[in-house]
């Protein structure tokens, strides 16, 4: 490891991982080091995501950015020079399901759908007879509207779009070191270098916050203040006695439990119940009284084929929520130059990391955004009290 680089990212789970690879796409020629403190990555927000992309967003821009990642997911080899060592991928496009039990929701939806429509989402409303029509196996006798998308909406191989972001992005000389930043030095407004855990100081042109649920840590490090702090999810995988005669699409039922295809008869559920604070870093504690308590009786309750099945597997992630306007916080901050965020996504960061990389990749290399415009997404609306709120967040 070098005592100085062009850019350190702090964080190399995928929102490092891509913003490295993009500025080596882009041409960037100076020298990048990522610093994570596991690079195992078996506890990070990408490794125990639930893996889907959607465009059922209530912003016309987060419809946007994962149009791009459905793009780039679906044509990956290419995007990556046609090296014939990278999978061909796609997205298994069940759709995501919203169901709306109040009116008040309902338009919601409607409002949302025609967001979606317009940024030319697939997104289509279904009365409780359409869905029914659709997915016989569904209880609807309290849901008076629902949404869906069955365009480039579903599941995909997140694990290996990270990898090969990860791979490409070293065989290109991008360094990743397992260690952990502890400290900043900043003066003159900017961060002169960063401290690691053995005491060493790496001094950096640019630093760049990728710290996921430890973002507001990081930010911390060089005296910002960034509402972002990690909350805990759980994901239960089960099998059915009697599966399903068709995909199940990513079902968010009103309860807020949320569950999907899995394949070969399993499904994965997922969600949060009661009230949502705020959790220490390391707390991937699992509540196994949830299961038969919360989540088993809605599942049951919602799809009456799942009142005989089987616990295989269950886990705790942790989102990396933004909890002035649940949107992402990208860019430089508007004092300290040379420190720039891509954090806050709250749950919806896998899907939108292909767009986020490569938008922080050109403004480093071209001091604007060429692609899609992401200031609306900058720090400054935080100190302005100017929210760009995103309400579809599960």
């Amino acid at each position: 490891m070098r005592d100085s680089y062009d850019i350190v990212i702090v964080g190399g789970a995928i929102m490092g991982s891509a913003v490295a690879w993009f500025l080596t796409d882009l041409g960037f020629d100076g020298r990048i080091l990522v610093v994570d403190r596991d690079l195992s990555f078996e506890r990070s927000a990408t490794a125990t995501s639930t893996s889907c992309i959607r465009q059922q967003f209530s912003t016309e821009l987060n419809v946007k950015i994962s149009q791009f990642g459905a793009e780039f997911i679906t044509n990956l080899r290419r995007f990556m020079g046609g090296d014939a060592r990278v999978p061909e991928i796609g997205i298994r496009s069940f759709g995501y399901l919203y169901l709306a039990e109040s009116n008040a929701f309902a338009d919601d939806l409607r409002a949302r759908a025609e967001v979606q429509q317009a940024a030319g989402a697939g997104t289509r409303l279904l009365i409780p007879d359409q869905i029914a029509e659709a997915y016989p196996f569904y209880a609807l006798d309290d849901i008076v509207l629902g949404s869906i998308n069955t365009r480039d909406e579903g599941y995909f191989d997140s694990m290996a779009v990270f990898e090969w972001l990860r791979r490409q992005a070293s065989e290109r000389g991008v360094e990743y070191v397992e260690t952990e930043v502890v400290g900043m030095d900043v003066s003159g407004c900017r961060v002169q270098s960063v401290k690691l855990a053995d005491g060493t100081r790496v001094a950096c042109g640019q630093v760049i916050n990728a710290g996921g649920p430890r973002a507001g840590l990081v930010a911390a490090m060089a005296g910002i203040d960034l509402p972002v702090e990690p909350r805990k999810r759980y994901s239960w995988v089960f099998k059915a006695e009697r599966p399903l005669d068709r995909d199940l699409p990513l079902t968010i039922d009103p309860s807020g439990l949320h569950v999907r295809e899995n394949g070969g008869g399993t499904y994965q559920a997922g969600g949060h119940f009661g009230d949502d604070p705020a959790v220490p870093f390391d707390d991937f504690d699992m509540d196994h009284g949830l299961w038969e308590a919360e989540v088993w009786p809605i599942l049951a309750a919602r799809i009456p084929q799942f009142e005989a099945i089987r616990l295989t597997h269950s886990w705790v992630g942790h989102y990396e929520m933004n909890t002035f306007d649940h949107n992402a916080v990208l860019g430089p901050h508007p004092e300290i130059g040379n420190f720039l965020f891509i954090n806050g996504f709250s749950g919806h960061g896998l899907q939108q990391a292909p767009a986020m990389g490569r938008g922080l990749a050109e403004w480093l290399c071209f001091g604007r955004y060429r692609s899609l415009d992401l200031g609306a997404f900058h720090y400054d609306r935080l100190l302005t009290g100017a929210p760009q709120v995103e309400r579809a967040v599960i």
